[in-house]
């Protein structure tokens, strides 16, 4: 979820599960090990993923005589690299649950979905959460856990500068600057640091009526919306004061967060971790949809993280019936609880919608969005590259020296050169 949220959405964590699959048939020992590799959306040992998935291997291994399932659990920091590492160096896992899958699809290690999931279970996710899946028009990413993007408000903040919430950037700025009169710390938080700069880059593109890509999947990066979007942010946030005493470059996600749920933040854009962050500070919020230029912005920004089944050790029948057991609604539901986050199947989101609790009500908003969100281009596999260099680079954009054009043209020419050198390799 990127963080990565969702993030991400956008936190990783990995998990090496290897599950023993006896009595396939042939002659003699018969069992099967399988290794996930999976990321942690804990915060915490004690809500580390390790847990769930140790709670859920023990639930199949008792379902499925013969099967062992061992994890091993990465932060989001390094699971992507050590899938890598395994990967590189002729010893991948059976499943890997990440942050990209594009990479792997291209290299022709990686399992269609169709091979490995029940029919029942592939058509049970979000259809444009399974579009992002696919490379080349198949599926190989299976969508594990989502999130879209709201603008969080201090209610308490808002109360003592006498503002409502924000439907426009017009109201947006007026209500920042009416924070900022009143001492806020950090009117509206623009946390454009090398932590999870993609995100936040693209909910403002989005809401500014463009993106990352077009319609076709070409990079529209320095597009004129783009180069007008990243002008306003510079001149009408930044350059006013109203984004705080850390320059947005030098701002990551979770500094923003954290200082939410301190009380020091008017706005941000978050994801369903900063409701439960916020709560347990006593922070007294509200969510509305991300404003546009002039209204309602063209999409909130989705992400999901991937699961992705190995074709090197050729256990794709053991590999499909465990994720049939993963993708089970009362599993989904139980992780989309845990850690705050949507499901990705219809039948869980479904009864999260119907659901009249308290946590399943405070995931509505997020919910809403879900089936129009746009997501990264996270099937070209150029776009860790790019992804990359945005972290890098898009701060500058709103520097006092920046030019944002200058910024945008750049990264536009990184993107069109890894997108070439992709398509070539592919």
């Amino acid at each position: 979820m990127g963080r990565r949220t969702a993030g991400t959405i956008a936190v990783v964590s990995a998990l090496g599960m290897t599950a023993v699959l006896g009595g396939c048939g042939s002659t003699g020992s018969s069992d099967v090990t399988l290794k996930l590799v999976a990321a942690d959306y804990g915060d915490s040992a004690a809500s580390s993923s390790q847990k769930y998935w140790d709670k859920l291997a023990k639930e199949y291994e008792s379902q499925h005589s013969g099967v062992k399932v061992e994890v091993s659990v990465y932060s989001w920091n390094d699971v992507d690299a050590k899938v890598k590492e395994m990967v590189d160096a002729g010893h991948a896992p059976d499943l890997a649950q990440i942050g990209a899958y594009a990479d792997y699809a291209a290299a022709d290690k990686l399992y269609p979905a169709s091979d490995l999931l029940s029919i029942r279970t592939q058509a049970d996710f979000l259809s444009q959460l399974a579009d992002a899946g696919e490379w080349k028009h198949v599926q190989y990413g299976i969508p594990f856990a989502a999130s879209t993007r709201v603008l969080f408000y201090n209610k308490t903040l808002f109360a003592k500068a006498g503002i409502a919430p924000p439907t426009t950037w017009s109201e947006l700025a007026a209500d920042a600057k009416a924070l900022k009169d009143k001492g806020v710390k950090y009117p509206y938080a623009l946390p454009l640091g090398p932590e999870e700069a993609q995100a936040e880059t693209m909910q403002w593109l989005l809401s500014g009526g463009n993106g990352y890509t077009d319609d076709i999947g070409t990079y529209t990066i320095d597009s004129a919306q783009n180069v007008q979007t990243f002008s306003w942010l510079k001149d009408e946030l930044v350059g006013k004061g109203l984004t705080g005493p850390v320059a947005p470059g030098k701002l990551n996600r979770a500094a923003a967060f954290a200082a939410f749920a301190d009380g020091q933040v008017g706005m941000l854009n978050g994801h369903p971790t900063l409701i439960q962050q916020a709560g347990k500070k006593g922070v007294q919020f509200g969510m509305v949809p991300m404003p546009g230029r002039t209204g309602k912005a063209k999409a909130a920004m989705g992400v999901t993280d991937w699961m992705m089944g190995f074709k090197q050790n050729g256990h794709a029948k053991q590999i499909g019936d465990f994720l049939d057991f993963v993708y089970s609604e009362k599993n989904v539901l139980a992780f989309s609880h845990e850690y705050g986050l949507l499901p990705v199947t219809g039948s869980a989101s479904n009864t999260m919608s119907d659901s009249g609790s308290a946590q399943d009500k405070d995931l509505h908003p997020f919910l809403d969005q879900l089936p129009t969100s746009q997501l990264y281009p996270v099937g070209k596999t150029s776009w860790a590259a790019v992804s990359v260099a945005v972290k890098k680079d898009i701060g500058q954009a709103v520097a006092p020296d920046g030019s944002p054009s200058g910024i945008l043209t750049r990264l536009q020419a990184t993107a069109t050169t890894a997108d070439s050198g992709s398509a070539s390799a592919g």
